[in-house]
């Protein structure tokens, strides 16, 4: 599948002091589903706002049927102003500075405002609306101001400094603290003169306005570009389900007896592989490829000018040299040459690729070249041709609650020895929502699990995790953590059967749940999935394997209404067609990850980072990097890559593959060691899903793997070589 499981991240927004992971890099039911301004619970938003103290629920989960959208601008009002006389009295403190009376007490403030920001995104992202937009809007700039105003303190940041000098007395853990929060204020600006302060102030502040209005253009451009069609025969190709899915939400749409293509939020479209009308095919592609250019063109222009700006002031020769420093990569450098080494493998095998599908074209009596609405419809019909798989005959053995409940459930209770079970007397705040409390192999309850998979309106597109409750042991904190998929809604009384592409991305998203919720971590900042963005996407890639573990596959891909399990022969044919079309998967991704260091490449001296023309920067990218093909465009294009402009991923999408290295690297080991079973999953338990950001990630591998990762692995993941001997330690 796209490597883009998280989807974003976020928009995925980290912000400088945030607890827990909020995500990174928004849709059934009519919008009247998010919290209403109606009804009694709005008449006192003063002295009964429910945002106002914690939450009484089991593990202080949220109570979505007491909070209402007014509720939200007083408590970020409320939480800003307690954060600031928290950190006020830390900064004015007249007792010299300890990691107790400092670092401490810094990981303690702000417990409303993180409260209210947790909830407030766990909306924005799941049931949008035009109200919680406005406050978004709103707030944005806001919130940028007031992490400025702490992070920018000279007084505080004095204290940390001298903490930070002191630190060879602490224990580990507290010492990792000690020096991320040094280096997080110096990587803020704390440094710089009163004068560079301001102008890093404003940069921010309007960097936060751009970054939301990106996110909101493109929201309303994806329902916008939604493709209707008017005739049933249009979508031969498609199951009956699809249809009724489609004239479903045509009806929604006050568009009865039509048909309505939603948009996905990346270039390509799963239905592009069925429909038989090209010309159909060439207008959703042309929908999905050019969605939202003219708003957010400007938009790019501004931000990519802006961010260079910014590492200029801090120091940096350009922004992806700025947030690399931190991450696993360091430099642009690194990741020039790990993505640089994988292109011509990359390339190779998609050229082999067109060759069949110009071949399978010339079958059906096109002689043209093959355009990007024809890719995947062809390489479709070679997988069934050559592999003699239809997609269509695998779906019935992927229904959604026996991959649920059987697949991903089985999956973390063999490796893990945990349980899940489901809990009906908590708060969600959409009828979809499922939520399952989560149990230790000895009993211990760990925390909750929300699963919110179907697609609708109001919920931005791709699949992502969000700790709407961080672990820590500091706050007396177990995990609260949601995983978010866009998976079709089929109609009422029909099973959802799943795209095995949808159910490595349920594996995939529960390896960021489990990286919540085996967090162990005393400070919060510090806990779950708060870790580089190049090691953060290692846990959620490593679980996609056991979506086709033997002893997996067997318990949960069974067909949905004779529950006979899988032929052996289809399995074995979709195993091996799953090697097809690998060179489009790859090209698609890693020119999407070319085109972000691209834009964050550029330098702000002589005004290098000034872009007159999107598109055309765009093309020049990526025929500079070799990674231009007609046929296969970017995962995303610029006007709708949300990942790099609206959320955590800029100078940082390259991150998918750079952990792809390691969680294929990981998975082998495992293999090598009897693969899945309890003692495999509580080793990476320990080493790594359960130690957060407590220990540089680089370390945190070598640790549990006994040396450096082999790329090797990779390659054969993604079919650009055959599989061969591993090389030893």
């Amino acid at each position: 599948m796209s490597p883009e499981k998280v989807r974003t991240p976020s928009a995925v927004v980290l912000l400088a002091f945030a607890v827990g992971c909020t995500p990174v890099p928004r849709d059934a039911p009519p919008r009247a589903e998010a919290p209403s301004s109606d009804g009694p619970a709005a008449k006192d938003t003063t002295m009964t706002n429910p945002l106002f103290e914690e939450s009484s629920l089991p593990y202080h989960a949220p109570d979505y049927d007491a909070i209402r959208i007014e509720h939200f601008r007083p408590a970020f009002e409320r939480g800003m102003a307690d954060h600031l006389a928290e950190v006020r009295a830390i900064a004015d403190s007249p007792d010299p500075p300890t990691f107790e009376n400092t670092l401490v007490a810094l990981e303690r403030s702000g417990r409303l405002l993180h409260r209210v920001e947790s909830v407030f995104d766990s909306l924005a992202g799941t049931v949008s609306n035009d109200e919680i937009r406005a406050i978004e809007r709103d707030m944005a700039p806001r919130l940028s101001a007031h992490y400025d105003a702490i992070a920018l303190d000279p007084k505080l940041f004095a204290r940390i400094e001298a903490v930070y000098e002191a630190r060879d007395g602490l224990d580990p853990e507290a010492r990792r603290l000690a020096e991320l929060t040094y280096r997080r204020f110096v990587r803020s600006g704390a440094k710089l003169d009163p004068q560079a302060k301001k102008r890093v102030q404003r940069i921010n502040a309007r960097l936060s306005e751009l970054t939301t209005q990106f996110s909101q253009n493109l929201l309303a451009a994806t329902e916008a570009g939604a493709v209707l069609v008017e005739r049933r025969e249009e979508l031969d190709g498609l199951s009956d389900g699809d249809v009724a899915t489609l004239a479903e939400a045509a009806k929604k749409a006050g568009h009865e007896g039509k048909y309505l293509i939603a948009l996905q939020n990346t270039t390509r479209h799963p239905l592009q592989s069925k429909l038989r009308n090209r010309d159909l095919r060439r207008r959703l592609f042309e929908a999905s490829s050019g969605r939202a250019l003219a708003a957010n063109a400007p938009v790019i222009q501004e931000i990519v000018a802006l961010r260079a700006e910014k590492a200029a002031l801090l120091g940096k020769p350009t922004w992806a040299h700025h947030q690399l420093e931190p991450n696993m990569a360091k430099t642009p450098d690194a990741v020039f040459d790990m993505l640089g080494k994988l292109v011509p493998k990359i390339m190779a095998k998609t050229r082999s690729e067109e060759r069949r599908i110009r071949r399978a074209m010339r079958k059906d009596g096109l002689a043209g070249p093959v355009e990007p609405w024809d890719w995947l419809y062809y390489a479709e019909k070679v997988r069934a041709e050559d592999y003699d798989v239809d997609e269509s005959a695998v779906r019935p053995y992927f229904e959604l609650e026996r991959v649920l409940h059987d697949g991903l459930f089985f999956a973390m209770h063999e490796l893990f020895g945990i349980r899940f079970e489901e809990r009906k007397d908590l708060p969600v705040y959409h009828p979809d929502v499922r939520t399952f409390e989560v149990f230790d192999a000895d009993g211990t309850p760990l925390g909750l699990f929300y699963a919110d998979y179907f697609a609708r309106d109001g919920k931005r597109g791709g699949a992502w995790m969000n700790a709407i409750v961080g672990q820590s042991k500091l706050l007396g904190r177990k995990p609260v953590v949601v995983n978010c998929l866009n998976i079709p809604k089929p109609p009422e009384g029909q099973p959802a059967l799943l795209t095995f592409d949808e159910v490595q991305t349920m594996f995939h998203e529960m390896g960021h749940a489990v990286h919540g919720l085996f967090s162990d971590v005393t400070y919060p900042s510090l806990a779950g999935t708060n870790v580089p963005r190049d090691y953060v996407e290692f846990p959620s890639q490593f679980e996609e394997d056991w979506a086709i573990d033997p002893k997996v596959l067997a318990n949960y891909a069974k067909h949905h209404r004779t529950g006979e399990p899988i032929p052996a022969d289809l399995l074995a044919r979709m195993r091996r067609a799953d090697s097809w079309n690998k060179g489009f998967d790859s090209l698609e991704y890693i020119a999407a990850a070319l085109l972000d260091m691209a834009y964050h490449s550029l330098p702000h001296e002589g005004g290098g980072a000034r872009i007159d023309d999107v598109e055309a920067f765009e093309r020049a990218a990526l025929e500079r990097y070799g990674v231009l093909h007609h046929a296969v465009p970017p995962r995303y294009r610029s006007a709708y890559f949300a990942h790099v402009f609206a959320g955590g991923y800029s100078a940082g999408y390259y991150a998918y593959i750079w952990t792809e290295v390691l969680a294929a690297d990981a998975f082998a080991y495992l293999a090598e060691r009897g693969g899945l079973s309890r003692e495999n999953g509580d080793l990476i338990r320990k080493a790594i899903l359960s130690r957060g950001n407590t220990v540089d990630p680089a370390e945190m591998y070598r640790s549990f793997r006994g040396g450096d990762p082999s790329v090797e692995p990779l390659l054969v993941r993604r079919g650009l070589v055959e599989p061969g001997r591993r090389r030893k330690r």
